[in-house]
């Protein structure tokens, strides 16, 4: 039976930076990369919430991403 090993953990926050000419919200990813793989969700919000007061653009979501290892 495979299985999935947690490999790495990223912090990716999406920022709304403007609108476009249609009046659709134009957005802009940052990811930062080496999270320790143990953070809680309620820690990751932290970080984030830390990070959102240094930009003046408006945070539109914050994301955790996993990626994992398969193996047999």
């Amino acid at each position: 039976m495979a299985q999935a090993l947690l490999a790495t953990t990223k912090l990716r926050l999406v920022f709304q930076i403007g609108m476009d000419d249609d009046g659709k919200p134009i957005y802009k990813a940052k990811t930062f990369s080496n999270i320790n793989r143990e953070a809680t969700a309620d820690q990751l919000w932290q970080a984030a919430e830390a990070l959102f007061g240094l930009s003046e653009d408006t945070i539109s979501s914050v994301e955790r991403v996993d990626s994992s290892d398969v193996i047999a």
